[in-house]
């Protein structure tokens, strides 16, 4: 979670200047609010404390031959700040390019900053996002494990750290194409996510919200891949 929070920020700070062009509702400095912080660290927290029910405050390898519950969780967990990790490095690092994103549903071009807007180097940037939550994960079983050496290989959450960031950032920008309005406004040209008189619709229907569609985004990708994870994780 600190590696999430941490790299989060410094992305949302760099090339403000830049962004404040595109961006509406970009806050100088990247502050967030509680609604913010909850929508991206509230499923995760809640899972962490779900585990440490389950399992004590203690960490374990992940092996589902022996502990199935309790990597599951980790997994879920693990899922959850990967998912939100991905979508921020793709949302921050895409915008600062300013590379033409296509919609994700219509593959239409669309202005930076239209919600569901996709890149290659957004795509690129949440892969390694979710890695990075990966990575530090990783680190962290090497660090506080002592049973490593009879439990099942733990290179693996690695992996899965980028295909959450990756697979959340596809999830996020489907529902944001769909259910996050978007329009142009013409007086200032730019993006806006809600209806004005002088907005041009782009796409979605204003259904949720950017904090909606992070949470949503997070719950899926935390209820669905570790159950994929399963499927391929190697056994102790």
């Amino acid at each position: 979670m600190f590696m999430f929070f941490i790299t989060s920020s410094k992305l949302t700070k760099w090339k403000g200047e830049i962004k404040k062009q595109i961006d509406s509702e970009y806050k100088e400095g990247g502050q967030r609010t509680w609604v913010q912080v909850f929508c991206n660290g509230g499923v995760p927290a809640e899972l962490a404390l779900l585990y440490m029910i389950e399992s004590g405050p203690g960490e374990i390898p992940i092996d589902f031959s022996k502990q199935y519950t309790a990597s599951w969780m980790c997994l879920s967990l693990l899922g959850a700040l990967a998912c939100c990790a991905g979508d921020t490095w793709a949302s921050e690092i895409g915008t600062a390019m300013s590379t033409e994103p296509r919609l994700i549903t219509t593959w239409e071009k669309v202005p930076v900053g239209t919600n569901g807007g996709i890149t290659l180097v957004g795509l690129i940037s949440s892969l390694l996002g979710g890695t990075s939550v990966g990575v530090a994960y990783f680190i962290s079983q090497l660090m506080f494990v002592n049973d490593l050496d009879i439990s099942a290989p733990q290179w693996p959450i690695i992996v899965f750290g980028g295909m959450a960031g990756l697979l959340g950032s596809i999830t996020d920008s489907y529902l944001g194409a769909t259910m996050q309005y978007s329009g142009l406004d013409t007086s200032t040209g730019m993006v806006v996510n809600h209806q004005t008189k002088d907005a041009k619709h782009i796409s979605g229907k204003p259904i949720l919200d950017n904090n909606a569609v992070n949470l949503f985004s997070s719950v899926v990708i935390a209820l669905l891949l570790p159950g994929a994870a399963w499927g391929f994780w190697p056994r102790g």
